[in-house]
């Protein structure tokens, strides 16, 4: 079985995909920095979970620095699967400077690593926040994405152009994995949907920037990963789209969320945050054409899942810092 190096193993998608292998049979060599831009225990909860599992190894790295060449120099996988990121759109308008650092720098570092070792496939994650601010509905990958709208998305834009660069130049196989709006069991507690249950279950105000009727594309965690380990086969250089079929406004989302978790949500509204996109909703034709991927979770069925593991992991979750 191959030998695969997943970058921000203990994050909220790589730590599924890194599961989905290992499960496989696979072996996985897992890095990660550890760092507190959400609370740390999510992590730790998620990277026990792999340690537990035959196949897993770790490595304390981080991606933006370039001494995290050193110890795989000579290592031969099958593909590197760089997921790990600096992610978040509101909080990046507060430090862009580590955006880069990561999203930027580490993706170059992590090319560079295939470079070296010669190793053929890379796939990168990349995000529907570099569609900006009027993109088409449904939204195709040739959609512009030259005009992101935060240095989240424009950190995006410049590690697939550097991606693609590498393509050129040295013939690396490069798949890039644009996500819409992932959500399930273990997810970051800086997302709504994290944040709703957690409110809610806690009978805690609900933070409502803008009206609520802005709207996403919610992906089911299981989804995101299938997909992205389905984006490991050869296909030159391509940008797909992965996301939900369904698509619901924050509002609808709050009124779905009462329903499973059997309580009503104390809803505070403030104003929109200008870094937000006001809807998301991708068509993700090339992903069945290419990947034989569309997603299968209703989203019914992912809330549902997501309040059962929080009221399970209820006595500790409950504490968990919610931005």
């Amino acid at each position: 079985m191959a030998n695969y190096l997943v970058t921000g193993a203990a994050g909220f998608i790589a730590a599924r995909v890194s599961e989905m292998l290992l499960e496989q049979g696979h072996a996985v060599t897992g890095i990660d920095n550890m760092n507190d831009a959400y609370d740390v225990r999510m992590k730790e909860y998620r990277l026990k979970r792999l340690q537990s599992m035959p196949g897993f190894s770790f490595h304390k790295l981080d991606i933006s620095e370039r001494s995290v060449l050193d110890p795989f120099k000579n290592v031969q996988f099958e593909a590197v699967i760089n997921l790990a990121a600096r992610a978040g759109v509101r909080a990046s308008t507060e430090n862009p400077w580590v955006y880069l650092d990561t999203n930027v720098t580490g993706c170059l570092n992590m090319l560079e690593l295939c470079r070296q070792n010669n190793i053929k496939k890379y796939v990168f994650a990349s995000t529907s926040s570099i569609y900006g601010s009027n993109p088409p509905y449904p939204t195709t990958e040739e959609a512009d994405s030259s005009h992101p709208l935060q240095p989240y998305a424009a950190s995006k834009k410049g590690a697939e152009a550097l991606a693609h660069s590498y393509h050129y130049l040295y013939d690396l196989d490069v798949t890039i994995v644009r996500y819409f709006t992932v959500y399930g069991p273990a997810g970051r507690p800086d997302l709504a949907l994290f944040r709703f249950t957690q409110w809610i279950s806690e009978g805690r105000p609900v933070q409502v920037y803008g009206s609520g009727e802005q709207s996403r594309g919610f992906t089911y965690l299981d989804d995101i990963a299938r997909g992205t380990i389905a984006a490991l086969k050869p296909l030159g250089y391509e940008i797909i789209n992965l996301g939900g079929h369904e698509v619901i406004t924050i509002n609808d989302l709050i009124g779905m969320l009462e329903t499973a978790i059997g309580r009503k949500a104390n809803v505070a509204h403030h104003p929109p945050v200008q870094a937000d996109m006001f809807s998301n909703w991708a068509d993700v034709s090339k992903a069945r054409c290419m990947l034989g991927w569309e997603p299968q979770v209703s989203l019914q069925e992912g809330v549902k899942r997501l309040v059962d593991w929080y009221a399970a992991e209820r006595d500790w979750v409950s504490e968990v810092l919610t931005p």
